[in-house]
């Protein structure tokens, strides 16, 4: 079984994705701030990192949305919730798509859409430096959030990563979201889906949101959230947990 960690008791239940620069810790600042009553998180890491760090496998979204299929049934759940963050949000998307009927509303924070993200020259240098090179890692984190931060953040979170991401898994899944390719198949997916972004994310900006989550899925609403980049469940994590709850709350009934 993928590596898991399950957080509540509540009615509710929540898929938790994470992104490629984190393993499902990342989400470890906001817990404090979530209603363990109502809702029932599982934060799911994904093979090659945190507490799937030994798994092997292809490092691809269909991969992670297999795996994520495997682990709601072991778990029991009928209908559930997801919340993806960056390349997370693709991995939501596809696990929507694969899973219709199960999955009742999207929360896409910060996230990479179903058409992938192509770059340019230097920003296919600095990704793939970064799958190995702890100082490419720290420019990211620095970019995306806007260089707002004290290096010592940086600093930490990129050498987390060398400790619980492999950097193979890293490489395999840095092709997987940057040539995604199922926008296609994802265009008008109707269930509620909220997009978060912040205001000082440097990569992922409320006008590339409109061109694709917001015009390819005709209930998405898209929330701008201040004093934060590309990690809100980080920078802001009291804020973030209220926004992703009171979508819930209204798209998820008990």
């Amino acid at each position: 079984m993928i590596g898991h960690n399950v957080v509540g008791r509540g009615p509710r239940h929540v898929l938790v994705l994470h992104g490629w620069l984190g393993d499902s810790e990342v989400f470890a600042p906001a817990l404090s701030s979530l209603d363990l009553d109502a809702f029932t998180y599982t934060f799911m890491d994904y093979r090659g990192y945190g507490r799937s760090l030994e798994q092997n496998g292809a490092y691809t979204l269909d991969e992670i949305s297999r795996d994520a299929q495997a682990l709601v049934d072991h778990l029991g759940w009928g209908r559930f919730a997801i919340l993806g963050h960056s390349m997370g949000g693709a991995a939501a998307l596809r696990l929507a798509v694969d899973a219709p009927g199960r999955v009742t509303a999207l929360i896409a924070a910060t996230p990479v859409p179903a058409s992938g993200v192509p770059m340019p020259s230097e920003g296919q240098q600095l990704f793939g430096n970064a799958v190995r090179a702890d100082e490419a890692r720290q420019g990211i984190l620095n970019w995306t959030t806007g260089g707002r931060y004290t290096p010592a953040w940086a600093r930490g979170s990129a050498a987390r990563l060398a400790r619980f991401a492999r950097p193979e898994a890293m490489g395999g899944y840095l092709d997987a979201w940057t040539k995604a390719n199922f926008a296609g198949e994802a265009r008008g997916l109707s269930i509620p889906i909220l997009v978060i972004v912040g205001e000082h994310d440097g990569g992922v900006t409320a006008e590339a949101m409109h061109a694709t989550y917001l015009a390819d899925y005709p209930n998405a609403i898209l929330h701008v959230l201040p004093a934060c980049g590309h990690y809100p469940m980080q920078e802001v994590p009291i804020l973030f947990a209220s926004e992703v709850e009171r979508f819930l709350d209204a798209h998820m009934p008990v």
